[in-house]
């Protein structure tokens, strides 16, 4: 609420990083020169969410004079900042196990975020009941491809860390997609959906692969437990397995 609790929620949140990297310090005496490499890439990513931390607590104390309501209102700072400060942490808590599974919702339904950034200043959710405008359309398409392009910056993350004899990407599972596939009709039949990552070696990629009409979504869901070893006869309305 206050300049003064959210400068100190900021302050804590500077307190932890501190302790992990004196933490992270110590074990790093102790590892070979391969683990010691790992450590260090991970303290970097780790000095990269501090210096953004530490860019909100000067956005913060700069604006000291806003008035600002009880509840936030919205996402906090600058939204495409926001998303990489999210997928930065994905990529961090699958980098050090500390999770297997993430999910993360770029934008929700019925939201009426604008996109500037792309030239477009009506509600998204007003864009997507297009109507068959090719005005409308176009914009809408605009909107879809800048989200693609913030999970490509993760997909990017994920490839730029090493595990192993491949990279964080070559080891994870990643999926992308939406609820629908046209927001007009609220039509859900056909659903693109993108897989990335080569879940261990489970999963070939560079692949377009296209199942009968009425497939539905929890048999591809069903047939990804599969691949990442925990198999299930049945997940939701699946009524098989695909071949993926």
């Amino acid at each position: 609420g206050t300049i003064e609790q959210r400068l100190e929620r900021q302050r804590e949140d500077r307190s932890i990083l501190d302790a992990i990297v004196q933490q992270t310090g110590h074990l790093n005496s102790t590892l070979g020169h391969s683990d010691q490499q790992k450590v260090s890439d991970y303290l970097d990513s780790i000095r990269e969410i501090e210096r953004r931390l530490q860019q909100a607590e000067s956005q913060i104390a700069t604006n000291a004079d806003l008035v600002i309501p009880e509840a936030p209102a919205g996402i906090p700072f600058v939204y495409e900042e926001h998303l990489k400060m999210m997928f930065d942490l994905m990529a961090l808590a699958f980098q050090s196990n500390i999770t297997r599974v993430s999910s993360f919702m770029m934008a929700r339904e019925t939201s009426n975020r604008t996109y500037p950034m792309v030239q477009v200043f009506e509600g998204h959710h007003a864009t997507s009941h297009h109507q068959n405008d090719a005005e409308k359309m176009t914009r809408n398409a605009r909107i879809q491809a800048w989200h693609v392009g913030q999970f490509k910056y993760f997909v990017d993350k994920l490839a730029s860390i090493q595990e192993g004899d491949g990279t964080l990407l070559d080891n994870s599972l990643v999926m992308y997609g939406s609820g629908m596939s046209d927001g007009n009709s609220h039509n859900h039949d056909p659903l693109p959906i993108l897989l990335a990552g080569g879940a261990g070696g489970a999963l070939e990629g560079n692949r377009h692969l296209k199942f009968p009409d009425k497939t539905p979504m929890s048999n591809l869901l069903v047939s990804l437990l599969d691949k990442i070893g925990v198999p299930q006869d049945s997940f939701g309305d699946s009524t098989g397995h695909l071949t993926i």
